[in-house]
């Protein structure tokens, strides 16, 4: 059993920062694939960003250079630093990792950014 849990979001000003946590918790390869998506009213889910076993890192174009995904293997732990937030990326976010081929969901956690 894999469990994430998500923490951090929040309604915050336009050009403000943000940082997401997620927690997991369970039986599973110490250093899996994580990520965060969102998924903003009326639109599909999308993928924000990505760390892989080896913390190579992706991103979706619309958050580069704002937004940086980060590890923490001590604690099985992900972040998402987000910064000079635009009303766009106001969505609910979720961290996924993925073990054995199996793709884990947590609860995520609201973002509104007000302009």
């Amino acid at each position: 059993q894999v469990t994430l849990v998500e923490s951090g979001g929040g309604l915050v000003q336009a050009g403000g920062s943000l940082t997401l946590s997620c927690a997991a918790s369970g039986s599973f390869f110490s250093r899996n694939r994580m990520g965060w998506y969102r998924q903003a009213p009326g639109k599909q889910r999308e993928l924000v960003a990505d760390i892989n076993s080896r913390d190579s890192t992706n991103y979706a174009d619309s958050v580069k250079g704002r937004f940086t995904i980060s590890r923490d293997n001590g604690k099985n732990t992900i972040y998402l630093q987000m910064n000079s937030l635009k009303p766009e990326d106001t969505a609910v976010y979720y961290c996924t990792l993925r073990s054995f081929g199996v793709d884990y969901w947590g609860q995520g956690t609201q973002v509104t950014v007000s302009s």
